[in-house]
């Protein structure tokens, strides 16, 4: 038998005279809960989206980073491979890098560009040209006070190796 048909049948009264005298009675241990409950929202509302919207935003700007310094890697190496020879290969590369840097918002002189050749030369038929573009990309609202932007900043590195075409004129 549920509970609530015990007590009408051991009391003799119904069940909704038991909630009316609980009303008001009123001296529980709620009663002085009156309109808390919209400050513990704001409260713990605070305390909790505060870190998750700079996470978002840190989050945010990494993930932009990193798509920054694989497309420039990417068309570096490609724009490499492609040159006439090996000056304006690099010229081209670093080039394509500040551009490619510079369309997600990332200044393009700050990177730092490697480029590796294979063993037969950089330009010879069926070798490898592999670029490395590093970037640091910096926290989002960290103050510049103290050069404390360099020290809370993530290294980012891509890495992208092309393949000199096997019909690659000689010269």
């Amino acid at each position: 038998m549920p509970s609530w048909k015990a007590w009408t049948e051991r009391t003799g009264r119904p069940e909704r005279m038991r909630n009316a005298r609980l009303r008001q009675a009123g001296t529980g241990f709620l009663a002085g809960e009156d309109g808390s409950a919209a400050l513990e929202f704001i409260t713990a509302g605070s305390i909790l989206l505060v870190p998750l919207v700079y996470l978002v935003l840190a989050m945010s700007a990494l993930q932009g980073g990193a798509f920054a310094v694989e497309g420039a890697a990417r068309q570096a190496a490609r724009v490499y491979v492609q040159a006439p020879d090996e000056a304006a290969a690099r010229a081209a590369a670093i080039r394509a890098v500040q551009v490619g840097l510079d369309d997600y918002g990332i200044p393009g002189d700050r990177a730092a560009v490697t480029i590796d050749c294979g063993d037969g030369g950089c330009l010879a038929r069926r070798s490898t040209v592999t670029v490395t573009v590093r970037i640091r990309v910096a926290l989002p609202l960290v103050p510049d006070l103290l050069s404390l932007r360099s020290a809370a900043s993530i290294p980012i590195e891509a890495v992208a190796t092309q393949t000199v075409s096997r019909f690659r004129r000689a010269g």
